[in-house]
């Protein structure tokens, strides 16, 4: 692994400023309310040649016993112990304050080095960071996140402090977006499929607020789960900060290799469900639907099936949806999640042959013949695949304007029922060309 570099420090320091400036995008959100960064916000990072994984994490409130300050500070003790080196990050305009030195005593137990970066200072008052000597980390490095300045002098402290990092192999990683509306458990099987508590999980709607990137080994595949915060509907969305969260879950979505779409089972689908899940299926991505807390469902021998029943009611628009059941409290059937993912994604993937294909189409129209207007028959000339994820066709016909909607579904419904693809789009372009070119 890379080496881990944590950045901690109190609220509103500019921790996830500075995480940003050093990732080179922005990537953690930024806001001026202490508590925007709830769970470990990870970044690959390079400075001069050496690689190393940069963690953004919550502002630390040692003395707080609120349940969320709490949640924050259980993620940064992990993000501590896990770390190879720690920027601990002050506010050089506000000054010395006693819980930076609470939080300086408890980063003397981490046994790592900690190289202090004294933000905020954009018009070099350096005697402001000079102050902050006492806190007994060394030289500290004068810093503004937002102008960009000092920062090549902090980078060159870090990487001389950590070792340097193994040489990096090829990987075919997949990178999964766990989405949903908020308390919908998306977290808890991100937890799940870990094996170990990742991100915050609680009873109270919206505790994710960022796209957390984990990655995952099982069995020789590699994974990136992508934790997302609840999507709410658009008029029920609050302040600016869970606009940009809302704004990010959709970003991973756009991003990922697939989406894992989690809805809750006890709740039913409900029509901010059947909205995300239309948002996957426009992005063309592969997707599995996972009906979570199916421990809470009261079920006889005929549950699963009045439920899928429900799902093609409701997703008619993505009929080739994949659909898991599962309870990630108690684990039941979580182990079916990544292998769903994998088929999905193969079947996204998928090449067919022109030959085979243009077969499938002979058939179809044997079976139902193209529709016709004003005496013009449709003829189909051939049909091609262009493209995967999703995979894209090309039919070339003698004249696109007879082509019926009803009859494109058709053709998609016989290349399904030819080829599996489950689980993923398909899209079918419908193109002008010679009769004789075919």
């Amino acid at each position: 692994m890379k080496p881990l570099v944590a950045i901690v420090g109190r609220p509103n320091v500019g921790k996830s400023t500075l995480f940003n400036r050093i990732a080179g995008e922005r990537i953690a959100i930024v806001e001026d309310t202490p508590g925007v960064t709830r769970d470990r916000i990870y970044a690959d990072c390079e400075w001069c040649g050496h690689a190393f994984t940069l963690i953004d994490t919550g502002g630390l409130e040692l003395k707080s016993e609120d349940e969320m300050w709490m949640h924050i500070r259980a993620q940064v003790e992990i993000a501590v112990e896990a770390s190879d080196a720690i920027v601990y990050v002050v506010d050089g305009k506000t000054g010395l304050t006693l819980d930076d030195e609470a939080i300086a005593a408890y980063l003397r137990s981490a046994k790592v080095p900690v190289i202090l970066a004294v933000n905020k200072i954009d018009n070099n008052e350096l005697h402001e960071a000079y102050r902050f000597y006492s806190l007994g980390f060394g030289e500290p490095y004068p810093v503004s996140a937002a102008q960009g300045k000092g920062i090549g002098e902090l980078l060159d402290a870090v990487t001389d402090a950590v070792p340097a990092a193994p040489p990096e192999e090829d990987e075919d990683v997949i990178k999964i977006a766990i989405v949903g509306k908020p308390n919908a458990g998306k977290s808890s099987i991100v937890n799940r499929l870990l094996g170990y508590e990742r991100v915050i999980v609680s009873d109270v709607a919206g505790t994710t607020r960022d796209a957390i990137d984990t990655p995952l080994t099982v069995g020789g595949d590699t994974y990136v789960l992508i934790d997302t915060a609840g999507i709410r509907k658009k008029k029920s969305v609050g302040d600016g900060l869970e606009k940009y969260s809302v704004m990010r879950s959709l970003l991973a979505v756009r991003r990922a290799d697939v989406a894992v779409i989690v809805l809750d089972a006890a709740e039913g689908v409900t029509e901010q469900d059947v909205k995300i899940a239309g948002y996957v299926h426009e992005q063309g991505k592969p997707s599995v639907v996972v009906m979570n807390k199916w421990d809470l469902v009261a079920k006889d021998t005929h549950t699963v099936e009045k439920y899928e029943k429900r799902l093609h009611e409701d997703l008619k628009f993505m009929d080739y949806f994949k659909s898991v059941y599962v309870s990630a409290m108690t684990g039941k059937r979580a182990d079916g999640i990544l292998p769903a993912c994998r088929k999905v994604l193969a079947n996204s993937r998928r090449r067919i042959a022109t030959g085979l294909l243009n077969e499938v189409l002979a058939d179809a129209t044997r079976i139902s013949e193209p529709p016709s207007k004003l005496g013009k028959r449709l003829k189909l000339l051939y049909i091609t695949e262009v493209s995967v994820a999703p995979p894209t066709f090309v039919i070339k016909v003698n004249d696109p304007d007879l082509m019926h909607f009803s009859y494109k579904r058709y053709l998609e419904n016989a290349l399904r029922r030819s080829f599996d693809f489950s689980g993923t789009p398909i899209r079918l372009l419908v193109r002008g060309g010679e009769e004789e070119g075919r």
